[in-house]
């Protein structure tokens, strides 16, 4: 099989990627599972964009400040500048964001955003039905319940990759290769991602000394309720706290405003520490209050979150629902330029959550990350009509690793607990390297190839973190 492009993932990042790919290209979009089970799928909030010219210095200013410091500024540029372009482009394909009476776009409000900017489609389901609508358009193959498992390089430039599929080892060979795989959510026990998202491109890309960067940098979202038995927990969106919920302890005590004055619309990092410090110091339950949404504007604006609470014995939005902070996304991941090139390898793209454009800096602004995965898909397609591609000669080695063997699935479980109690929201030296030599001795043991990739990516997580010293953004250090 002989592509000109593969495309690894079938999100947002991916899908768009292939949209704006002509059909005389050869393209195939591999998955790892069933195309619904991206991270895509299960967004709620909505898509960022800049309301108009006006707003466009306006959200880059949000951005930078939301990211500490630490975000490059003229892929901040690009990510805003082209905000309207996209969502221009997807609405003349034929997508429908949510409208008001008169037809016109809604807007939305979520942390640390100066204004409403954000668009949402079925309420609460902006990522469902944006990955639905990407699905029906999408002109090229897919290759379903294909596990990637090594890439395939010649002197510096990419041949293609191989995948486990249907039980079978198979060498996809193409003249370019865009990675778009998503975050590393399965190396923690509290996580909102879909099972698939496990970081093990991030591991293959160790491997062949393709650079990360950043990978310290992992947000967790405030509000999560994390008592039910599945891996993935289950999200309230920020756009809820954008219209008015409220976060309580056991009294109704809206406790946020001690730590920063903006109470619920401070960003992310600061609401999830400060959930995080109030509970341990207070041992109370944190709670997320509905009481001043109307039941029937509630429905109609977060109808997914009401059928799922619903089911879960919650009558909402009267009842509060008990939350906790979880691991919510990647802002670190492969470098690249802002065309979603890897500069090291030619013929080499990653984009979406699993890429590192420097956007996000050490703090991602809310609903950002959609809009990052059209901006630089779009961008990464553009370069890879005009460029030629790859011409590699071949055979390659073979890496004849078992995948799974007996035990990986107990040392999975260890390296989520690991990862959440020692590189989560608060980090101290002691908890990090502890973390690190328990990562380091299980890779010296007898595991398959899955979860070995897995370990690649946590190790260079808490490497990272160990080298960062200051606190900044995400990365709190405590000692």
């Amino acid at each position: 099989m002989h592509y000109d492009v593969v495309i690894i993932g079938a999100g947002i990042a991916g899908l768009y990627t292939a949209m704006n790919l002509p059909r005389n290209k050869k393209v195939l979009i591999v998955n790892k599972a069933h195309p619904w089970e991206c991270n895509t799928f299960y967004a709620q909030g909505g898509v960022t964009t800049a309301k108009d010219d006006s707003d466009i210095p306006v959200h880059i200013n949000d951005t930078l400040n939301a990211g500490a410091g630490l975000c490059n500024k003229e892929a901040v540029e690009v990510l805003s500048q082209n905000s309207q372009e996209v969502i221009h482009d997807l609405i003349a394909r034929g997508f429908h964001f949510d409208v008001n009476e008169k037809g016109e776009l809604l807007y939305t409000q979520e942390a640390a955003h100066s204004q409403k900017r954000i668009l949402h489609a079925g309420g609460d389901a902006t990522g469902r039905y944006l990955h639905h609508f990407l699905l029906e358009k999408n002109p090229h193959p897919m290759l379903e319940n294909a596990i990637v498992i090594d890439l395939l390089l010649e002197e510096e430039q990419i041949c293609g990759i191989v995948v486990m599929h249907r039980g079978e080892r198979k060498e996809i060979l193409a003249r370019s290769v865009v990675i778009a795989s998503g975050g590393v959510g399965a190396l923690f026990e509290y996580h909102t991602n879909a099972s698939s998202i496990s970081g093990e491109l991030h591991g293959i890309c160790l491997e062949k000394g393709i650079a990360l960067e950043k990978m310290e940098m992992l947000q967790f979202h405030p509000t999560v309720y994390v008592d039910n038995n599945t891996a993935q927990k289950q999200l309230l969106t920020e756009a809820l706290r954008g219209e008015g919920a409220q976060i309580v302890d056991d009294l109704g005590y809206r406790f946020l405003f001690d730590y920063d004055k903006r109470g619920e619309m401070a960003p992310r990092d600061i609401v999830s520490r400060a959930i995080f410090d109030y509970a341990q110091k207070t041992k109370k339950q944190v709670y997320l209050s509905f009481t001043s949404f109307d039941y029937d504007y509630f429905k109609h604006r977060f109808p997914n979150i009401e059928n799922r609470f619903s089911a879960l014995g919650f009558n909402l939005p009267k009842d509060k629902v008990p939350i906790s902070p979880a691991f919510h996304y990647a802002i670190g991941g492969i470098k690249t330029d802002l065309r979603g090139h890897v500069p090291s390898i030619k013929g080499l793209y990653a984009v979406g959550e699993v890429a590192s454009t420097g956007v996000h800096g050490a703090n991602r602004l809310a609903s950002n990350s959609l809009l990052e995965g059209l901006v630089f898909a779009k961008r990464a397609a553009q370069a890879l009509v005009s460029e030629e591609g790859t011409h590699c000669s071949g055979p390659f080695a073979k890496n004849t690793e078992l995948l799974y063997i007996e035990g990986d699935k107990e040392k999975k479980e260890r390296l989520r607990r690991i990862m959440w109690e020692k590189v989560s929201i608060v980090r101290t030296t002691q908890g990090l390297q502890e973390a690190f030599e328990a990562i380091e001795e299980m890779l010296h043991e007898p595991i398959g190839r899955l979860l070995k990739l897995r370990l690649l990516t946590a190790k260079e997580i808490v490497r990272s973190a160990l080298a960062r010293k200051e606190s900044v953004g995400v990365h709190y250090r405590q000692g």
